[in-house]
């Protein structure tokens, strides 16, 4: 990061400067998607609970209002006053962290949190499929391996941990780019010829959160939402498979869960991974809307703009640092995007 950027950042620290931009989020909330938790015990990396407790406390002591999914949808639709800079927090997958981690911190601020969950890994019928590619490459002592992915061959060696961490990266994101039966066609062939065994249930660190932690977590306040039922790209399915896996994961979860929420989560979330066919399932089911994976404001003028919009809302990966925070959360951001979209 530039000196000059570091420095800007910082000054958004300054007491009074977030209140002077304000008025530009009249009309849309920030929403913060999150997904993993550091658990040292458990060997999982990710959002680590000093980093956490930073952005809750800035945000309580600044007065940003703090709202649950449901009612800024609702407020997005024009019931209720508007959403002025309110911040919404989501997290995404349904792993054990955001159980044990997670839920009470945002329970000890009272803060809402809506978690997505894919209803299969939580039923232990499944480990998500990125996990078991991370598990072949740490696993195999091999150096190369050849996997036919589609009609490619996808030809990777490696001599060191960093070329092996590229490898696997390359690797899961091209597994995103092909259809659904291809990706898992792949997997398996990775692993026999990396000659490592996929275990039938995850490791620690990649377990699922039980029913009973979900019901445990409504308790602290967190809600539930469905994420499908194993993970897929859906645009990468046929249309049979992305209908199941809305509808399925929606029943299960209303099995399960006191309050389900009404809004999806499109698994990986960026505009090539849904489409219109995602779009007329979740209306026909009723679902009030949906989030995406791409970075943006949640804007009751693009929301109400047509009748797909609300299945279109943007979030914000939260930050690793609290002044990239203040950023999206002052009205800094929109303000810049006001900016370019005026030039």
């Amino acid at each position: 990061m530039s000196a000059v950027k570091q420095l800007f950042l910082n000054s958004l620290l300054a007491p009074g400067f977030p209140a002077s931009l304000k008025y530009v989020q009249r009309n849309c909330a920030t929403i913060f998607m999150l997904h993993r938790f550091q658990d040292p015990e458990r060997g999982i990396a990710g959002c680590d609970e000093l980093n956490l407790r930073s952005g809750l406390s800035y945000l309580v002591k600044n007065n940003y209002h703090f709202i649950s999914l449901t009612d800024l949808f609702d407020r997005l639709a024009g019931k209720g006053p508007p959403p002025s800079g309110a911040v919404a927090f989501t997290i995404d997958d349904g792993y054990i962290d955001q159980a044990i981690v997670a839920a009470p911190i945002f329970s000890e601020f009272g803060c809402p949190v809506t978690t997505f969950v894919s209803t299969g890994f939580l039923d232990g019928r499944l480990w998500f499929w990125w996990d078991q590619i991370e598990y072949v490459f740490l696993h195999t002592a091999r150096q190369s391996v050849a996997v036919r992915m589609g009609d490619a061959v996808l030809d990777y060696h490696w001599e060191s941990d960093h070329q092996r961490a590229g490898a696997q990266m390359d690797f899961t994101e091209k597994c995103k780019l092909v259809s659904n039966a291809d990706k898992l066609t792949a997997i398996a062939s990775l692993a026999r010829d990396a000659g490592v065994e996929i275990p039938e249930h995850p490791p620690r660190h990649c377990a699922p959160m039980s029913w009973d932690d979900l019901r445990s977590c409504e308790h602290m306040g967190m809600t539930f939402g469905p994420h499908t039922v194993t993970h897929p790209v859906l645009s990468r399915t046929t249309d049979d498979v992305a209908s199941r896996e809305i509808a399925e994961s929606w029943a299960r979860l209303r099995t399960e869960a006191q309050n389900p929420v009404p809004i999806f989560c499109y698994p990986n979330g960026g505009w090539a991974d849904f489409g219109d066919r995602e779009i007329g399932t979740l209306r026909q089911l009723g679902f009030t809307g949906a989030v995406v994976g791409e970075p943006g404001y949640a804007d009751a003028v693009s929301f109400q703009r047509s009748a797909a919009d609300p299945f279109k809302v943007r979030r914000f990966a939260f930050p690793d640092e609290l002044p990239y925070l203040v950023q999206y959360v002052s009205g800094v951001e929109r303000f810049k995007q006001i900016l370019r979209r005026s030039t």
